[in-house]
């Protein structure tokens, strides 16, 4: 158990898209604990004051409808700060995504969140340095084995010929040909325009899911307002193909278009 000083807060959020900077909480959720062991919890929706994107509502199946009289971040705003008043932070991937999504809310709201002094935990970067993402992980993870001879071809061919064969059937839904398979693995996140994600959906629009300039700008803003980038990209020669054929494609007026669910 976490030996606590202070209180600390663990929370999380839900809102319309990707983007810290831009998009808006639909979802806040705050369990406060305390030195003396006793706990907290608050939760509300929050109406974002703008319409939630399908791509969104299909990861965290929060509507239009549900939001609909739900308080809006300013209304939360004085409870948010109180349960954060003297506390340290946690949260998973919060220091890239929770914690700046709410400072700009707050922002916005004209709330000052002050953060100097928080300790924060990010829970993501503990598991992201501590589990290892390699093949010997995998093998014993999978098989049960620690690999031996990691490194030379024969063995890590080995490995992993026993690692696929036990991951088909350790998951039951996962397929069992070759075929089915390569769809499985080449598949694209559902909110990716492209497999990198240099492109991501936004209300059915294909826009920027990276960089400080345009992120959050749908595709059709940029090539109306800032050609030259879109040229930059397409010269720079770091994208995929398939990230350039789409700014080609963009140029000559023709954008992506999002497949209606099936």
């Amino acid at each position: 158990m976490m030996k606590l000083d202070r209180p600390l807060c663990i929370f999380d959020l839900e809102a319309t898209g990707a983007d810290p900077q831009s998009d808006r909480i639909v979802d806040v959720c705050v369990l406060r604990f305390e030195a003396d062991g006793s706990r907290s919890l608050f939760s509300s929706l929050v109406d974002p004051g703008v319409p939630i994107p399908a791509e969104a509502t299909a990861i965290h199946k929060i509507t239009d409808d549900m939001v609909r009289g739900a308080p809006a971040i300013k209304d939360l705003a004085p409870k948010l700060l109180e349960l954060f008043e003297g506390a340290d932070l946690a949260g998973f991937n919060a220091v890239k995504y929770d914690i700046p999504l709410l400072t700009n809310e707050l922002k916005r709201a004209g709330f000052d969140w002050p953060l100097a002094g928080k300790r924060v935990v990010d829970a993501f970067t503990i598991f992201a340095r501590k589990e290892r993402r390699d093949l010997t992980a995998a093998y014993k993870f999978y098989c049960g084995k620690d690999l031996a001879g990691g490194h030379r071809a024969e063995a890590d061919a080995r490995a992993t010929a026993e690692v696929l064969f036990a991951q088909v059937e350790r998951y039951a839904d996962l397929p069992k040909d070759a075929a089915g398979l390569d769809a499985f693995c080449s598949a694209v996140d559902p909110g990716r325009v492209d497999a990198e994600g240099k492109f991501v959906w936004k209300s059915g629009e294909a826009a920027f899911g990276f960089g400080n300039k345009h992120k959050g700008k749908t595709l059709r803003e940029v090539v109306a307002q800032d050609r030259g980038y879109i040229n930059w990209m397409i010269d720079k020669g770091n994208f995929s193909a398939d990230v350039i054929r789409i700014c080609r494609e963009a140029l000559d007026g023709k954008f992506p278009a999002k497949k209606a669910s099936a």
